[in-house]
């Protein structure tokens, strides 16, 4: 969606999103994504039609080979963000769920490998997404994660 200003110029693009929490030994479950080349929360845009949870249920057996259901996922925390490796002015609109049962993750698509991180592990980055410190910082913040 894009987000018009007063001279009828697009000013803001606006990208609603699902993102996969999911963590292990309290570190956080991130996929890299070859065409972007950075870590980032699995999941993607929402497509018309679609509810968030529905979205990240396509996105993960795209991106990871797994099947997860909507009714896995528990409602975590929404974020906005600066959409990384998007236009310029992009903002990332995500809804951001957990799933509580183990998963067996297998990168496919675009995504070249899955790696778990902590806050300190992600700061590390070369390249970093503001939206996956932002949610890092939540999940700390709440003891999801060291």
């Amino acid at each position: 969606m894009k987000l018009m200003n007063q001279n009828g110029k697009s000013a803001i693009i606006v990208l609603p999103c699902a993102g996969l929490i999911y963590t292990r030994d309290m570190k956080l479950l991130l996929a890299f994504s070859n065409n972007k080349q950075c870590f980032y929360l699995p999941g993607g845009k929402i497509g018309p039609h679609e509810t968030a949870a529905i979205a990240l249920c396509r996105e993960i057996a795209e991106e990871m080979n797994v099947m997860i259901q909507p009714g896995d996922l528990e409602f975590y925390t929404h974020i906005s963000a600066a959409a990384y490796g998007e236009q310029e002015g992009s903002i990332m609109e995500q809804d951001c769920f957990i799933v509580h049962h183990t998963i067996d993750p297998v990168a496919a698509a675009e995504i070249g490998r899955l790696q778990y991180f902590s806050l300190e592990d992600y700061l590390q980055e070369k390249e970093q997404a503001p939206g996956a410190i932002m949610i890092l910082k939540q999940l700390q913040k709440d003891g999801l994660i060291n």
